[in-house]
């Protein structure tokens, strides 16, 4: 199993930037992708994107050229470096693991606001 923390959301002006970061525990050598998704008030959780274990990346489109992520050389901390935040980027951010074996694991969230 894989136990996931994120951090490092909270309150960003419009334009404003944040990186948030997801410390994954346990059965890391198992990692087969790992992942950003969001939830905003009131709508469904939706993929933000996405970094393969040979390092490919998929990002929505929605976020495409403001978002991108990344992660350290051992595989254990997963980034998200958001720019030019707007209001619509307000959610809940969660990490995702999913393993070799079919193991889907999920963080606990952390909000981001953005707002004036």
């Amino acid at each position: 199993q894989v136990q996931l923390a994120e951090s490092w959301g909270g309150l960003v002006q419009p334009g404003g930037s944040r990186t948030l970061s997801c410390v994954a525990s346990g059965s890391i050598f198992l990692i087969n992708v790992m992942g950003w998704y969001r939830q905003a008030p009131g709508k469904q959780r939706e993929l933000v994107a996405t970094i393969t274990r040979d390092g490919s990346t998929n990002v929505a489109d929605s976020v495409k050229g403001r978002f991108t992520i990344s992660r350290d050389n051992f595989r254990t901390t997963l980034y998200l470096q958001m720019n030019s935040l707007q209001p619509e980027d307000t959610a809940v951010y969660y990490c995702n693991a999913r393993t070799l074996d079919g193991l889907t694991s999920w963080g606990q969230g952390t909000q981001v606001t953005v707002s004036s």
